[in-house]
């Protein structure tokens, strides 16, 4: 009688436990996507639920195929992110030459 029940248990644990799972990583893809594409919350959060139940309907395990899924779906929107870095600024061009050979004070006014 005990052991028809712990079966039972241990499926309802494990369902509560990828149900959290798959939320936490929600949250951080929409937090990541809205850094990428500030001003489109909405459009991520409405993307990340379509493909969640996409994901839940093709696999017992959705958090596996959820990123790409998502990925995926934005690809396909043709979104351009909003570049954050500024990947040059250290590029060899990126720095005025100073033909002096003499050194000059510098003022930082902070």
């Amino acid at each position: 009688m005990n052991t028809d029940q712990q079966p039972e248990a241990a499926t309802a644990v494990f369902l509560q436990t990828l149900i959290g799972a798959v939320s936490d990583l929600k949250n951080r893809l929409q937090r990541g996507y809205e850094e990428a594409y500030p001003c489109l919350g909405n459009v991520i959060r409405i993307v990340l639920d379509e493909e969640e139940e996409k994901a839940w309907d093709l696999s017992s395990f959705p958090h596996l195929l959820l990123p790409d899924l998502v990925e995926a779906h934005i690809e396909r929107l043709g979104l351009q992110p909003v570049c954050t870095r500024h990947d040059d600024s250290f590029a060899p061009g990126a720095f005025i030459e100073i033909e002096s050979d003499s050194l000059s004070p510098a003022y930082v006014d902070c």
